[in-house]
């Protein structure tokens, strides 16, 4: 019988059974997680043991290192994590990822799995409908484990068996049996296969039911799998190809570890894979050389013990793999001016909590973007020179068409955040972050109206006298002020830390008085002629924006503490 159009459409459709029964129950332990993984990850400190504890955790949990590591690239990415504290967590995942071949090895060829499968799914399917969300994420966990498994069992079945394709067995025995050259050969076939499909768990269960059928011998298998840790590293590396100087060399640190573990492994290939095969004939009698059956545990042992020893001899080298990465990836000196998202240009997380975590990080970058444009304006009240002047006002000017894109850009990300299921406090959170990101992009708009004042009173050829320049100078330092009690409040929410209103009243409060006093003295020197009547209405006009400038700033920090305000009244409730 020929090996048809059908049996490969069965082959695929199972092989995107088991995909979205891993994807699903991935998500869905994600979501029962929450904002707690995202606090596991952060509040890892630079003990290098503990952040490989953590990465093996998660990804025995997600069932899925690339999951992890993207994960890790965008808390990177967003500065929750360090380069050094990355690197650790990705030893772990690789260490995690291992877990799926045992529990293949143990669940998956050992007795049908479909006699549990499909209860599980008349568990897990009535959960769904709970009205309490965590319930609903365990039903879909329960779910997704069932058709991960179920996927497997139809995949064992939709391969072309060898006893009815010989053909396919000569085809695979050409390149099976050329000794090294072979091991190379199936290597690159792990790594390309686990790049096309994205996931090396996928790769590792097509890989054991090629063995389970018979197809290759154990050490090809090896080889495969020593490929899939190769293939695993490109999902967090297109993940970082957007991502910043820090997310780029984090995904390029997991790319090396696991390259520079590969060549320790081919040296030592046929001993190591010897010592395996001789621990399990004794523990068990059999050989995984002669008996394809055994081959499954011989796999999850090799895949094991290869990713231990790898990350136990690695561990030391951290600050090496440190160098080697910031060699190759260096930061550009101008990276600060770049106008772009800094911290979510990876894309949605997988659940609201997290996404909101990046949003956050990119509301408080973006505040400390318009404080520096504020800098440009005090330069530009400052300069005498024309050609100096009207380079600084086209660079804010710049400054402020960029400002309008990035509230469009995160607006629309948390547009986007919005379509997710959202607990009450991730719903509040949503909002204060749309006003933020509202009220900042009306600091930069007070920003460039103050930097065109200042041109229309150079195109006039108005003058100031010492007195007006000195009580706008002392009006900016209040409003530096403001800028400074602002960016410490956007990070001071990020750690879920207590926000006090106390100065940021004080500092509106300073300059509203200010404000006053300049206006009323206004009047009167105008009375008394001190400065002609032109340099009083762009006088006027800087020191009013100046203080709605303060009030925008306001805005803003009341809008990040209603979120606590109303965190601290759940607990009171809760209580």
């Amino acid at each position: 019988m020929n090996y048809g159009l059908l049996d490969f459409l069965n082959l695929v459709g199972s092989l995107g059974l088991f995909l979205f029964g891993m994807k699903l129950l991935s998500e869905s332990l994600q979501k029962v997680a929450g904002d707690k993984m995202r606090s596991i990850l952060a509040s890892m400190t630079s003990n290098r043991f503990m952040g490989i504890l953590t990465g093996f955790l998660v990804t025995t949990v997600v069932q899925s290192s690339s999951a992890t590591t993207v994960m890790v690239v965008s808390f990177v990415n967003a500065g929750l994590l360090s380069l050094a504290q990355s690197i650790g967590v990705i030893m772990g995942a690789n260490i995690g990822t291992t877990v799926t071949a045992w529990l293949i090895s143990l669940l998956g060829f050992k007795f049908s799995i479909m006699l549990v499968a499909v209860p599980l799914i008349g568990l897990g399917f009535p959960m769904l409908f709970s009205s309490k969300h965590n319930v609903k994420f365990w039903g879909e966990a329960i779910i997704g484990f069932s058709l991960l498994f179920i996927g497997l069992d139809f995949l064992k079945g939709s391969v072309p068996r060898v006893d009815q394709n010989p053909e396919m067995f000569a085809f695979l025995s050409n390149y099976s049996n050329m000794g090294f050259g072979s091991i190379l050969i199936f290597l690159g076939v792990g790594t390309l296969l686990t790049v096309v499909i994205q996931s090396s768990s996928a790769t590792m269960a097509l890989t054991l039911v090629m063995c389970n059928q018979g197809w290759i011998s154990y050490e090809v298998a090896a080889a495969m799998v020593l490929g899939e840790n190769i293939g695993t590293t490109i999902t967090a590396n297109i993940a970082a190809l957007i991502g910043n100087v820090s997310a780029k060399r984090a995904a390029r640190a997991h790319f090396f570890f696991n390259i520079i573990g590969v060549i320790w492994m081919l040296i030592l290939f046929y001993p190591f894979t010897r010592t395996i095969a001789n621990v399990l004939t004794n523990i068990t009698g059999l050989s995984p050389y002669t008996n394809p059956n055994e081959i499954p545990f011989a796999l999850s042992i090799f895949h094991s013990s290869f990713n231990i020893i790898n990350t136990f001899i690695l561990v030391w080298f951290t600050p090496l793999l440190i160098k080697l990465v910031t060699w190759i990836t260096p930061s550009k000196k101008d990276e600060d001016e770049e106008f772009r998202l800094v911290h979510i240009n990876v894309g949605l997380m997988t659940t609201a909590e997290l996404s909101l975590v990046q949003a956050h990080k990119e509301v408080a970058t973006y505040a400390k973007r318009v404080h520096r444009m504020f800098g440009f304006v005090r330069q530009l009240f400052s300069e005498t020179k024309d050609k100096e002047f009207d380079a600084l006002y086209q660079r804010i000017e710049k400054y402020e068409g960029i400002s309008d894109r990035i509230e469009v850009e995160i607006a629309t990300y948390l547009n986007k955040v919005s379509t997710y299921e959202l607990s009450d406090e991730s719903s509040r959170k949503l909002q204060a972050l749309f006003r933020a990101i509202s009220e900042i992009e009306s600091v930069s708009d007070s920003n460039f109206h103050l930097s065109r004042t200042l041109k229309r009173k150079r195109e006039q050829k108005v003058w100031f006298n010492q007195e007006i320049r000195d009580n706008l100078n002392k009006m900016f330092d209040l409003l530096d002020d403001a800028y400074s009690i602002m960016k410490q409040n956007l990070e001071t929410s990020q750690r879920n830390a207590s926000i006090n209103l106390g100065p940021v009243y004080e500092i509106e409060k300073q300059i509203n008085e200010y404000r006053a006093l300049l206006k009323e003295n206004h009047i009167k020197n105008i009375e008394a002629n001190k400065y002609k009547y032109q340099a009083g209405v762009i006088y006027s006009d800087m020191f009013n924006e100046a203080e709605k400038m303060g009030d925008y700033m306001v805005n803003v920090s009341e809008a990040i503490a209603e979120i606590e305000k109303h965190s601290i009244n759940q607990r009171l409730s809760d209580k």
